[in-house]
């Protein structure tokens, strides 16, 4: 299989890159190449340009055409215009990485197919992936290309902790935060489920719909099926550095109401809402797929390998005091309002 990602090297495509690479695939990146280091003995075809630049990619793709081209780096509908004027006429089959995130919200059943009205007045992201989508079906219908959506939930790789109350800098803050003792901000109550997804288990089911029949036309999400609370998700990451979690609950309105950090999008349009997904769709269409990697194990592996890259252990100062702040001011509620 003759396959081109544009991008390839972020924390869902590195792993489906490596994998196809060490199958025997012909693997062609396309992006910047400001990170193609990171694949480390894996040796693709790079196309080094930034694919906003038409005239030269259609200078380097010259006469490739290719089995399957998948888009992990479109996020909006000029997005798409612009890969249907590139691809239209070079691939079997146009992959487009949309979000689960796009699934209504509040959800009116907790279990999600892909049938599940898409529907988030919360966050932008969301409603944009979803036009993404709308206007890929009508190529579909009207101009015949080949398309294939699939809509990854919170997948993870050894690059960052996925956690889900952090500042701009990411999540190790909150990690320092653990290894120095101090307590760490937890949406809600900590009960509601969210799934969490190992980057190498996505990639055996994205590959699975590489260049498949029976994946042209459709739509598919790909996650794990081990439920969690985010309590648990807090304490494995905690366990993994070796350390026991201070955890103190504030709700999601709140937090939101409080900061800048985005979390009127990312919580109360994500990861406020327990989800669970019925993976019965992918499962039919690719009989391989199976995750297989546990939470507390791939976190484990998460941990480590943040450890010993320095480089990915960014601080975050003022991160760190927001939540200081935060923990102290509710503190000083209860302490008034118990008088």
């Amino acid at each position: 299989m003759k396959a081109l990602l544009i991008g390839g090297t972020g924390t869902i495509s590195a792993s489906i890159t490596r994998m196809l690479i060490a199958n025997g695939h012909d693997v062609y990146l396309l992006n910047r190449g400001n990170r193609n280091t990171f694949l480390g003995r894996y040796k693709a075809n790079y196309i080094i340009c930034d694919i906003n630049d038409e005239q030269s990619v259609i200078d380097a793709l010259s006469n490739h055409k290719f089995d399957v081209v998948a888009d992990f780096i479109a996020f909006k509908k000029e997005h798409l215009e612009r890969d249907f004027r590139l691809f239209q006429d070079r691939t079997s089959q146009f992959i487009f990485i949309s979000s689960a995130s796009i699934y209504q919200k509040p959800l009116s059943n907790y279990i999600i197919t892909e049938s599940t009205p898409l529907a988030n007045p919360y966050w932008q992201y969301s409603r944009d992936k979803i036009e993404c989508e709308k206007y890929l079906n009508e190529l579909y219908r009207n101009q015949n290309l080949p398309i294939t959506i699939v809509r990854p939930s919170h997948t993870y790789s050894e690059r960052a902790l996925p956690l889900a109350v952090h500042g701009n800098n990411g999540t190790w803050q909150v990690a320092m935060r653990m290894l120095q003792g101090k307590p760490v901000i937890v949406h809600g109550d900590g009960s509601s489920l969210w799934t969490m997804t190992n980057a190498k288990d996505f990639a055996t089911g994205f590959i699975g719909l590489m260049d498949n029949i029976h994946a042209v036309g459709e739509t598919f999400h790909i996650t794990s099926d081990e439920s969690l609370t985010w309590t648990q998700i807090y304490r494995a990451v905690a366990k993994a550095l070796g350390v026991k979690a201070k955890i103190r609950y504030i709700s999601s309105d709140l937090l939101a109401a409080c900061s800048d950090y985005g979390f009127d999008g990312g919580l109360l349009g994500d990861k406020t809402h327990s989800v669970v997904f019925d993976n019965s769709k992918v499962k039919r269409a690719v009989p391989e797929f199976l995750c297989t990697t546990r939470f507390d194990v791939g976190i484990k592996e998460t941990v480590d390998y943040i450890l010993e890259h320095p480089e990915y252990q960014l601080v975050d100062d003022e991160f760190d005091k927001w939540c200081d702040d935060m923990i102290d001011a509710i503190d000083g509620v209860v302490e008034k309002m118990s008088k």
